[in-house]
């Protein structure tokens, strides 16, 4: 028996994701990823969280294990404030909702401010898993175009000067896919432009922790607080398989993002939440974060070197200060695509660039490079190896 024609309109739009798709091709015996965004699993607090869990259990007993409101866990809702004032965020316990990841806010935006055919602003190019979110609720996506400096201002002003967007989408901080950062002049202006227009900005920070050099650069939502809905995550900072996210909304579009929680999960894990509470309050992220950071530096550093070393002199790419991911451009003519299964069945797997893109045929000679999940070694031959299948097929210069 077929169900498909069960299957409500808007499942068209659902697509497999490219990136857990690639997943797969990484259980293969010997592959090297360059591709999945995944932290390293040792720069996950294993001990820190066993330590944690029992005085979770002690402190909260069976309230730890209980319902809770969707809004989140008390405790946690209380010790994310200190993390956000860290951020320039100034705003109190009941002006933050807890969610299941970051993607859990995508999805509940998607649902109560999404309508057929709305309009909603990106980056060019812009994180998948976001796509992913709105993509069932069939926006229609404007790009904003960007370059090494992050999103052009003037791009966004004339693009809200002649659209009423539903909301604009950015993230500002060691970009995904890009490893761009919006510099401060540049956050400024699109605080000013969103405020002008009377704008909704959704600000994603799941990275701005992992800073390797540089100085920290302030959010564009404590530059225009009314204006902005502000994410960020604990998956990069504690780790992923705890599932949550972080929210400060406007308090409107925070009571429809509860209601739409309440029809999805109810709320997030109460367990869970309260191990993260503990590890903000105790002060375990304070001495946990250095020590991630200088997991992923020499990451980095490794990737950016044999980048130099092997590329083909024909390409370029983003030189981050942290983050996840090296952004590479071949030359016009270039697909990243004709080199995908030549580079899997060599040993190494990436993502190609067009799936962050809004629009067919964008991004075709891009490709994005994740760094934190192998081992500098691993990471030295995963480039060479990917160089010396780039070089082995020639690239047809021009469109």
């Amino acid at each position: 028996m077929t169900f498909k024609y069960l299957l409500a309109d808007r499942t068209v739009n659902m697509k497999a994701s490219a990136i857990r798709e690639a997943l797969k091709v990484l259980m293969r015996p010997g592959m090297i990823s360059l591709a999945g965004g995944l932290p390293a699993p040792e720069s996950f607090p294993v001990d820190l969280i066993e330590e944690i869990c029992t005085k979770v259990l002690r402190k909260y007993s069976t309230q730890a294990l209980q319902y809770g409101p969707t809004e989140g866990f008390p405790p946690l809702r209380e010790a994310v404030v200190g993390l956000l004032a860290e951020r320039g965020i100034d705003v109190t316990a009941d002006r933050v909702i807890i969610t299941t990841g970051s993607q859990g806010s995508l999805d509940s935006l998607g649902k109560i401010l999404i309508s057929k055919g709305d309009p909603v602003a990106v980056e060019a190019p812009t994180y998948m898993g976001a796509l992913s979110a709105f993509n069932p609720y069939e926006p229609s996506y404007i790009s904003i175009a960007t370059d090494d400096n992050g999103v052009i201002p003037e791009e966004l002003d004339n693009l809200l000067r002649k659209t009423s967007v539903k909301f604009v989408y950015l993230i500002p901080t060691f970009q995904n896919p890009s490893g761009r950062t919006t510099t401060l002049e540049r956050r400024q202006q699109v605080a000013e432009i969103i405020t002008r227009h009377n704008a909704l900005l959704v600000e994603d920070d799941p990275y701005s922790a992992l800073r390797f050099r540089g100085e920290a650069l302030p959010t564009i939502k404590s530059m225009a607080p009314d204006n902005v809905v502000y994410l960020t995550t604990f998956s990069k900072i504690m780790a992923p398989g705890l599932r949550l996210g972080i929210c400060a909304a406007p308090p409107d579009i925070q009571n429809w993002m509860v209601l739409a929680n309440q029809g999805i999960n109810l709320h997030t894990s109460t367990f869970d939440q309260a191990i993260a509470s503990e590890y903000l309050a105790g002060g375990y992220l304070k001495r946990q974060l250095p020590k991630i950071v200088e997991v992923y530096r020499p990451k980095l550093l490794a990737m950016l070197e044999a980048l130099d070393k092997y590329f083909p002199d024909s390409f370029r790419w983003s030189r981050p200060d942290g983050g996840m991911f090296v952004w590479a451009e071949g030359p016009d003519g270039f697909n990243a695509d004709d080199y995908y299964m030549p580079a899997v069945e060599s040993g190494v797997a990436f993502v190609s660039g067009q799936y962050f893109y809004t629009r067919p045929g964008d991004g075709l000679n891009t490709m994005r490079l994740n760094f934190t999940n192998a081992d500098v070694p691993t990471i030295h031959r995963g480039v060479r190896i990917l160089a010396e299948v780039l070089k082995s097929k020639p690239v047809s210069v021009g469109k």
